[in-house]
């Protein structure tokens, strides 16, 4: 077992590990009691009942979140002629084709998200093996393989984030950071909820929302209700 210090043990005395929080409640218990010298990013853990083993039980998809995560998104596009300058005058922070797939290779990755037009991923394709272990690789299901590339760079900038469910079974989403409000966290936190909730694949069986954690980078989790969440969303 890790050792945590004197900070941690602090917060980790304030939190009921019984105890399932309502979200509302657990947002404003996690702003309470983090005091860190720097904005740490509030995450949330949902563990869901499916087996992602089974191609029929992936959970998978994007959503934009109403107040952004509090972190500037760094966008690199794979695009040509008038694609390429509607990438540009959307906000893109680099966009280039073979050039950049050149530098790529040769281990410049100073980009967050990357988006391309279909007609590009012949090239881009090659670069596999580098963007796919990191995630990085244009993908249609997310919205990052598109002919609507200016759409594309305004929502990554606006506050898109991807959730998917690991191997283990968990969903891993940054709602935020620590200096937003109560209300900014709780909104971005149902928005986020009732994605994963809408993405609930045909093949999940028994309980879908098995259990949700709100933590910050440097604080225990917060355990929180899946009834209260699931009735939260509902109300939206």
């Amino acid at each position: 077992m890790p050792k945590h210090g004197k900070k941690y043990l602090e917060m980790a005395k304030a939190i009921d590990r019984e105890r399932l929080y309502d979200p509302r409640e657990a947002i404003e218990l996690l702003k309470s009691i983090v005091k860190a010298s720097y904005d740490q990013t509030v995450e949330v853990a949902i563990r869901l009942g499916v087996d992602p083993r089974h191609a029929d039980q992936q959970v998978r998809g994007t959503v934009v979140l109403p107040h952004g995560t509090g972190k500037a998104v760094r966008v690199l596009v794979f695009a040509k002629g008038e694609k390429a300058k509607e990438a540009e005058e959307a906000g893109a922070d680099r966009v280039g084709a073979e050039d950049v797939v050149e530098e790529i290779q040769k281990g410049w990755l100073d980009f967050d998200v990357a988006v391309a037009t279909p007609d590009m991923m012949g090239m881009v394709g090659r670069l596999g093996k580098i963007l796919g272990p990191k995630g990085l690789m244009p993908n249609p299901k997310t919205g990052t393989v598109t002919m609507d590339v200016g759409k594309a760079v305004q929502e990554i900038k606006a506050g898109k984030v991807e959730y998917r469910v690991d191997k283990t079974g968990i969903v891993h989403v940054p709602i935020g950071k620590l200096s937003f409000t109560a209300d900014q966290l709780f909104d971005n936190f149902k928005r986020l909820l009732g994605a994963v909730i809408k993405a609930k694949p045909a093949g999940a069986k028994g309980t879908y929302l098995k259990s949700i954690t709100l933590s910050s980078t440097q604080s225990p989790g917060i355990k929180i209700s899946p009834q209260t969440t699931t009735m939260a969303v509902a109300s939206e």
